[in-house]
């Protein structure tokens, strides 16, 4: 007897569709043979499915059966195959209905005693059934609490096989769970405590954050030691837009897909920051391995990669960032095969002056001399700053400033100002795929950023005195555009311009 469900493979972070196929009644040796390019996790599922069928009370087969996994050229990795190859066991020998299992896409592993287990790519597997027009999604609870925050298809949990056997034989009645019961909903608050308030001094640092996340510009603050660098991009968190629906669902699926938990993780549900060691390597930082997968920069789609210490980076990892901080996403080939990984992300970095982080300091004497300063900088490639929209000096804090006792402007207002601008943004870029003025195309910049002949005779000007590239023109004129917007003005004006021309007076001309 021939029984055929469907369920999914996971690579990068997109679910593939595989047929699962068990085939009973066949002469031969009383054994399961199972077909069609498994892995060793899938190859232990027989294991782990016939320990499931004996503790739950079913019958293991007399008869040789053939289980398939289609297509036979995909490669199928992972654990998630245990269910839905226990349920067609079952049916096609003869012990459950296998009526209704064409209509579902069922994934989840199994324990020995016939629980579920939580798989990754839950999301992934509900966005997959959607565009299959499947019936809905059969899933261990902890990945259906993610599935069911996708629209369009109904998503059952099943805590254990035998569970799942009463459901599709109609013995009882499983109702579908409802985004309500997800616990992964948007927060509004998520500073984790931390708030602007509490950074003292650095008037021009702060207003450099806002506009950059005002707009979804990259960021880099340079200054010597305790300068509040690390402490202002703790803060950043605090005053970043609440991501809308599709965003957060990009985000979950990410993780999900990576086998990261964010439940389980304790962290907040929204635009992740992510704050890598300097130690990381190309391949944890980029994303890749045996099995290719997200990495950081992946991981920080829709939100904040922070890199501490940035010369301290190996060289090789820094210059991966280039092509996905133009593009959005990184192609990772491998002999497995070949994926794209989004990684749209806001780049936020923090570095010193010089090897002993005290050049340009008034209280405390920079014992480097001019050779080992330039070799410390050029740590940091001419092509990858010219990817940082803001360049801005972070200045030793003085001890008036410490011990004033007014608190400074909250992230609270900081942020309604930053929520404000996205909404232009939102509504300039409405029926498109662009979510801010850094993401803009050539042809919008020339849509959006027109000049007065005045202030384009100042932009050539400082273009030429400080030999900027043509990459860097762009950049000045979408950064234009979100100081307007912070503005509420509708045209770029010339102090507009001039604030963004000064966030490039560290470009590698003017800082070697």
């Amino acid at each position: 007897m021939l029984a055929e469900t469907c369920s999914a493979t996971l690579q990068g972070v997109n679910a593939l569709p595989v047929t699962v196929e068990a085939n009973g009644g066949e002469k031969g040796e009383p054994r399961c043979v199972l077909v069609g390019l498994p892995d060793a996790a899938v190859k232990e599922s027989l294991d782990r499915v016939l320990s499931s069928l004996a503790n739950t009370g079913y019958s293991s087969p007399r008869t040789r059966v053939t289980i398939n996994l289609a297509p036979g050229d995909l490669r199928k990795e992972g654990a998630a195959f245990d269910l839905p190859i226990a349920l067609c066991l079952l049916a096609a020998m003869g012990q459950m209905p296998g009526d209704g299992l064409k209509d579902f896409l069922i994934a989840g592993e199994l324990g020995l005693s016939g629980e579920t287990r939580r798989v990754r790519g839950g999301l992934s597997m509900a966005m997959l059934a959607v565009k299959a027009g499947k019936k809905g999604v059969v899933l261990p609870k902890e990945s259906a609490e993610e599935a069911c925050l996708m629209d369009g298809v109904e998503v059952y949990a099943m805590d254990s096989l035998a569970q799942a056997v009463s459901f599709f034989s109609g013995e009882t009645e499983q109702v579908a769970m409802k985004k309500s019961e997800s616990p992964y909903q948007l927060k509004h608050d998520y500073s984790g405590g931390l708030d602007f308030s509490e950074v003292k001094g650095q008037a021009k640092v702060r207003r450099a954050v806002e506009v950059a996340v005002a707009g979804g510009h990259n960021l880099m603050m340079l200054g010597p030691p305790g300068s509040g660098k690390s402490m202002i991009a703790k803060r950043i968190p605090s005053i970043l837009p609440q991501p809308h629906l599709e965003e957060f669902l990009e985000i979950l699926n990410i993780y999900s897909a990576g086998g990261n938990a964010l439940i389980k993780e304790g962290k907040p549900l929204s635009r992740p920051v992510r704050t890598p060691h300097h130690t990381i390597s190309d391949v944890g930082l980029l994303g890749g391995g045996t099995i290719p997968g997200p990495g950081e920069i992946s991981l920080a789609h829709n939100g904040v990669l922070f890199l501490d210490e940035l010369p301290e980076f190996k060289r090789s990892a820094l210059e991966v960032l280039r092509q996905p901080l133009e593009d959005g996403e990184v192609t990772i080939s491998r002999s497995a095969g070949k994926i794209t990984l989004p990684s749209r992300f806001m780049l936020v970095t923090a570095m010193n002056p010089c090897p002993c982080g005290y050049l340009g300091d008034t209280t405390r004497e920079c014992r480097c001399s001019m050779p080992q300063v330039q070799r410390y900088r050029a740590r940091v490639s001419g092509p990858l700053l010219d990817r940082i929209d803001i360049h801005v000096e972070a200045p030793a804090v003085r001890v008036e400033d410490l011990q004033v006792k007014e608190e400074g402007e909250s992230s609270a207002e900081i942020r309604g100002r930053v929520e404000k601008c996205r909404m232009i943004q939102k509504q300039r870029f409405l029926n498109t795929s662009i979510v801010c003025n850094a993401n803009m195309s050539n042809k919008m910049i020339a849509s959006f950023c027109r000049l007065s002949d005045e202030n384009m005779h100042m932009l050539r000007g400082a273009m030429n005195q400080l030999s900027l590239s043509a990459r860097a023109y762009n950049r000045i004129l979408k950064l234009s555009r979100t100081i307007a917007d912070l503005d509420d003005s509708n045209a770029i004006e010339k102090l507009h311009l001039l604030e963004a021309i000064q966030y490039r007076s560290m470009d590698r001309s003017a800082i070697i």
